[in-house]
């Protein structure tokens, strides 16, 4: 693979080994060399151990937790690989974090979203290659090409075999207004109606779910989302749909944070079962019988190759 007389090289950093080595696979290519680690101090140390000039360069790295370790191990990845002149470098971010930071929701707020996307900027990213941003006016905060990858076609392709026949025993539903357009697409990709929780947050992390939009008497609900982090709007929906009539309800998501009581509220919860993608790595402490986790690999890789080529990538979302 090599049409325009660039290499191409696939780097990683500690968020997302695993994936990395899985779109080298893919690709049939060989991981990059670099070196990540830290000094005694803390400060993050990279060294790459191959030469990139004019090469045509992915970092493959999420912004998840340790977040800020995570961001700051791109940025420093980015501006080695600028000052080693490579030829284009693309930041392959599956799971973007202070994505949640998109807007000024009270007085004297951060735009944290904003900032992270100068800061990808200014460190020498030529593009951006992410998935279901929290919030879809966030490419609009780069200055540089974003390709917006959509996590529902892998979930939707996954939940359909599930249903087979059964389509008419099922209904999707969106835990809450800000994700009707997605679980909209969604029901449209298995071919089931849907329907919407209409929830109130009091605070931060803390959901009251209020009635459901639609009636899901008698139905298996998918409930769709595309993260799930403390895991309480999804618990609490859930909950509210089995005492509404529902059959039984899973759930599926593209980011899994679960972060704090997360996974203990998902064991407890009468949720069957959570379907998510692994943008974000599972540690093994996480792993329970009720969580299953879909591969992102397949579908960057054939992102990476069609901007490598020059192909548009839209057609990836029919």
């Amino acid at each position: 693979m090599n049409f325009h007389g660039k290499d191409i090289k696939i780097f990683a950093g500690n968020a997302n080994p695993d994936v990395a080595r899985q779109i080298s696979e893919c690709l049939g290519l060989p991981m990059g060399k670099s070196i990540v680690t830290t000094f005694s101090n803390g400060e993050i140390s990279v060294s790459l151990q191959e030469s990139v000039r004019g090469s045509d360069c992915f970092i493959v790295q999420s912004t998840c937790s340790p977040v800020n370790d995570n961001l700051m191990e791109l940025l420093i990845m980015m501006d080695a690989m600028k000052r080693a002149s490579a030829a284009r470098i693309t930041a392959v971010i599956p799971h973007f974090g202070y994505a949640r930071q998109d807007r000024k929701a009270k007085a004297r707020d951060p735009i944290s979203a904003k900032l992270c996307a100068d800061l990808i900027t200014t460190a020498g990213a030529d593009r951006v290659l992410t998935m279901d941003l929290h919030a879809a006016q966030i490419q609009g905060f780069f200055n540089i090409p974003v390709d917006h990858l959509r996590g529902a076609p892998i979930l939707a392709s996954f939940m359909k075999e599930r249903l087979g026949d059964n389509v008419g025993d099922y209904i999707v539903v969106s835990p809450d207004l800000g994700s009707v357009t997605r679980a909209r697409d969604f029901a449209e990709r298995i071919g089931v109606p849907m329907a919407i929780v209409d929830k109130r947050r009091p605070r931060a992390n803390v959901c009251e779910v209020m009635n459901i939009i639609g009636s899901v008497v008698g139905k298996k609900v998918i409930l769709v989302d595309d993260m799930i982090d403390t895991a309480g709007t999804l618990c609490n929906a859930a909950q509210a749909l089995m005492e509404h009539g529902a059959v039984s309800v899973t759930a599926c998501a593209t980011h899994g944070v679960l972060s704090g009581p997360a996974i203990e509220r998902i064991q407890n919860s009468c949720l069957q079962e959570v379907v998510m993608l692994d943008t974000i790595p599972l540690p093994p402490e996480k792993r329970i019988d009720k969580i299953t986790m879909l591969p992102i690999a397949p579908t960057f890789a054939e992102a990476i190759e069609r901007i490598y080529e020059d192909k548009p990538v839209s057609p990836m979302f029919i």
